[in-house]
Order: C-alpha cells, then structure tokens, then sequence
C-alpha cells in the first residue's frame, strides 16, 4: 500500500495537481490557517499563513517562507498545503506563496513576486508569533532556485527595503542552481532562450554572503542532476564560509523528495526531521557574517551529508 501511495503523489506533484489525500491525512489539531492573504494586488500575488497551535513562545517560532515549483510554468499554494500543515506541526509558522508564472511573467517577474512576499513576512513576524531573527526562504525545484535568488542575489531583496542578511537561512529541495541554458522547451522561454540574461542562476552569486544554507536532494535525480546543482553549490558556499548542511537521500525523486514532508510519506526519508532541526537552531543576530556563524557553531563550515 505504502508504495502505492507514493506513486499516487509522484503522479499528483509532477501534474501540479491538487495533493488531496496528503492535505486532508494532515493533523488538524496541530495547527491553525489563514488563506488568501495579498502581499501584493495581482491574484496570484497571496499566500497562506500556517500557524502553530497553542500560544507563540516569548521570543516567538520560527518562520520559513516556501515557494513550490512546477518550471515557473504551473502550481499553486493550495497544493502544497501539506508543506505549511508539516512545518507547523513542529513549531514553526510556514507561508505558502503563490507568484506569477509563464506565460504572465518571465525572469525576472516572478521573482520579483517571491521578493515581495518575503518581505511581508519579514515585515510581520512578529505580528504573527514568529521570531524576526529566525525568518528562513525555502523551496523545492523552481522554487528552491527562487528563494535561492532571494537569498545570494541581493538585488531582488533591496529592491522591496531589505536584505539577504535579514536571514537566518536558506533552504533548497531539489533546486536548479546551474542548469542554463535548458533544453527544457517549458523552460526556455521563461529565461528567454537563447538570450539568457547574464546573472540568471544561483551559482553565479554563491558567496560568503548567503545566509548559512540546507540543501537536500534525491541522490538519484533524473530531473535536476544533483551533482551539477546541489553538491556543486554546497561545495562553493563551504569553500567561501557558509555553514552548509548538504543531505542527499535515497528512496525518494525528484518529486517524492518534496511529497516526504507530508505525514503519510514521512518513512520514505527523513527530509521534514533535517529540515526542522536547521530551522530550530537558534537564533543569532540577523547581520551576522557567515564567520561569524561558523565561529559562534565551533570552527569551520564542514558539508554535511547523510550516508
């Protein structure tokens, strides 16, 4: 049955479909939702807020920012309701963004949406439970490659008033960091192949700068090689003094890598439990230098990766 069912949700994520079983097998009990909020006028520029249940702490939760993918060509908030109901579940408020796709906007629109969306969050954590110093930008495949943008690139932040130093940290699931030009034909036009504007991808930007990072993929990923793309940046974050958790995982894809933050596929691997734990740490001042960082954990960035 249990393989069965990741099939299931393999079939529902790659279509950007609505996950419908995860979403309703989530605990309700363990977390509060408020849906639609506008960080910006367009309709595709809300997100949903995901709140633990139960009073916030005095310095209040941590708070992480997601942004699904789908090619920047499809998706939608309500699908990865599984990913906000997951975070929450382990005391951390979660927001599920929305933002223009293809044929609507192309680079650098959307974003341009996520730049937004992220700085309504940092605008408001603390009016809604969560620690300013703890706020962390996530994604998975497109969206992984978006808050990894947020993140390195500080043009996209600046542009809305803030910076990627407000950061506690960057997580990426399964993100294109290297991967231009794309044979992809739902990718091309987005980074207008073949005149792909210069400063386009993530790795481009790696620097001591970035806020200390997780970045975790399927050890056998036929979709985004994660050689070429998560070790490789892992490698040149750690080389310029990030602290870097790398994870690789088997048993999961592309796809399931994502889906295995949700209740009934927590077994295939434990992406929800590495991902708590890195939000978890404590806070430290949000201008900290990534040495600093690195000093104040006990020496050196060393790699992290899973067996």
């Amino acid at each position: 049955m249990a393989p069965l069912l990741a099939l299931g949700l393999a079939a529902c994520l790659a279509g950007c479909s609505p996950v419908t079983a995860l979403n309703v097998l989530a605990r309700a009990g363990d977390h509060t939702v408020t849906a639609g909020v506008a960080y910006g006028p367009g309709p595709r520029q809300q997100l949903d807020v995901y709140r633990p249940a139960g009073p916030a702490p005095s310095d209040g939760w941590p708070m992480v920012v997601f942004f699904y993918g789908g090619s920047w060509n499809s998706g939608a908030r309500a699908d990865y309701a599984f990913v906000g109901q997951a975070l929450a579940s382990r005391g951390i408020v979660a927001l599920v963004a929305d933002y223009r796709l293809y044929p609507q906007v192309r680079y650098p629109g959307f974003l341009q949406d996520c730049a937004a969306a992220l700085a309504w969050a940092l605008e408001r954590s603390r009016a809604l439970g969560a620690d300013p110093r703890r706020v962390h930008v996530m994604g998975h495949s497109a969206g992984a490659y978006n808050a990894a943008m947020l993140a390195m690139d500080a043009r996209w932040l600046a542009a809305t008033g803030h910076a990627p130093a407000e950061l506690a940290g960057f997580i990426g699931l399964a993100g294109p960091y290297d991967f231009l030009p794309s044979g992809n034909p739902d990718v091309q036009p987005v980074f207008f192949h073949p005149a792909v504007p210069p400063g386009a991808q993530p790795v481009e930007w790696a620097g001591p700068a970035t806020p200390r990072s997780f970045l975790g993929a399927a050890r056998s990923d036929a979709l985004v090689d994660p050689q070429r793309n998560t070790v490789a940046l892992a490698t040149r974050l750690q080389a310029a003094g990030v602290p870097v958790m790398l994870r690789l995982y088997d048993g999961v894809n592309h796809v399931t890598l994502a889906g295995a933050l949700a209740r009934p596929l927590r077994w295939l691997a434990p992406v929800l439990d590495d991902v708590a734990s890195f939000v978890q740490a404590p806070a430290t001042a949000p201008q900290a230098s990534a040495m600093q960082a690195t000093a104040a954990a006990g020496g050196p960035a060393r790699a992290q990766v899973q067996p």
